[in-house]
């Protein structure tokens, strides 16, 4: 007698088993990435400036959902798809923004100057982190948000270091508080020490986070200041890309993975560090052209604002509390250092 057997399930059913899935999470933070949008464009209406960007809004606004009641079970399969994976492809998409080209016009000594102070950043930074009782992981998220790019790095490194979503969140809503405050406070530092354009933009480029916010923090210093920090800040930008791959190396030994007969090549390159490479890679070529890269570079911001909504989902408010005053301890001193040594720059390289 012969059985019956029935056969696998095609993949196009696996697909749609897979999509109906994660539905109610993924279409939850989609809403709450638009509710973000929202509150930043009254924001910016009622107060002449957007101050807390849309994706620390996505953070808090999903947080608070989270907070304020248990969500369904359903739920959960998009939400950690919208906290993982559209924020992996969303950090491949980023790689299409970084132009190699810029570095042409800011010379070898500059360069390495930023590169061994965002280096150095990183490294004192984690060490504060450890020092004021940050776990591992949540000392180097604040690290690589202070010394690079601030919520862009932070969220990079996040699925590379396997970061909790609370650690993310934190890292990312207390640093953006920082970064306003730099931003507010770059300009009265810069009518105290009587910098000149150059010399102010190379220290709002080292400090600020994010590139408009290095439009905004140099317009007091004039078109001079405002170009040279936007070099300063792509220069460190830059730094995102080997820093990433570096902690995708390192971190499965660090986490005591890299054993003989476990040993994957995926565990220490992650796809989407291979893809960010690929998408530079790209970009430098001319194989994506300049408009090309804007575009991508708007998808890449708007999947990054599902994503945080998807980690605001996952966040317990009790674990914000509890890490909130050494994460905001230790981003303030860190981004002190990285001050410092945009000072020493500036010394060493002659401007004034």
């Amino acid at each position: 007698m012969t059985t019956l057997t029935s056969p696998a399930p095609s993949l196009a059913h696996s697909l749609v088993r897979r999509c109906r899935t994660v539905a109610p999470g993924l279409l939850l933070a989609i809403v709450v990435s638009l509710a973000a949008y929202g509150a930043e464009i009254i924001e910016e209406r009622l107060l002449g400036e957007r101050y807390v960007e849309n994706l620390v809004l996505a953070i808090l606004i999903g947080t608070a959902i989270r907070s304020a009641g248990r969500l369904h079970r359903a739920f959960e399969p998009g939400i950690h798809f919208a906290a993982h994976f559209v924020l992996e492809v969303a950090i491949v998409l980023l790689g299409a923004t970084i132009s190699l080209q810029a570095l042409e016009a800011a010379g070898g000594r500059l360069i390495f100057g930023i590169a061994g102070s965002v280096v150095l950043a990183i490294l004192v930074s984690y060490g504060l982190g450890r020092l004021f009782g940050l776990h591992s992981k949540l000392a180097l998220l604040v690290a690589c948000g202070n010394s690079i790019c601030g919520n862009s790095a932070i969220a990079a490194a996040a699925p590379v270091i396997r970061a909790d979503p609370g650690d993310v969140a934190a890292a990312i809503a207390f640093t953006a508080v920082l970064g306003v405050i730099v931003v507010l406070a770059l300009p009265l530092i810069n009518l105290i020490a009587g910098l000149d354009a150059v010399a102010f933009g190379v220290l709002s480029g080292m400090t600020v986070y994010a590139v408009p916010q290095v439009l905004a923090a140099t317009q007091s210093g004039g078109a001079l200041a405002v170009q040279t920090g936007t070099l300063v800040k792509l220069i460190r930008v830059m730094m995102l890309g080997p820093v990433i791959f570096l902690l995708g190396l390192i971190g499965p030994q660090r986490e005591g993975r890299q054993t003989p007969e476990r040993f994957k090549w995926h565990r220490m390159v992650p796809w989407f560090i291979v893809g960010f490479a690929a998408m530079m890679g790209l970009r430098f070529s001319g194989v994506v052209s300049e408009a090309m890269s804007t575009e991508l570079g708007g998808a890449s911001n708007v999947l990054t604002v599902v994503a945080m909504a998807g980690l605001g989902l996952d966040v317990n408010v009790r674990d914000l509390a509890h890490s909130g005053g050494r994460v905001i301890l230790t981003a303030t001193l860190s981004i002190t250092v990285l001050a410092l040594f945009a000072f020493a720059l500036i010394g060493l390289l002659g401007f004034g």
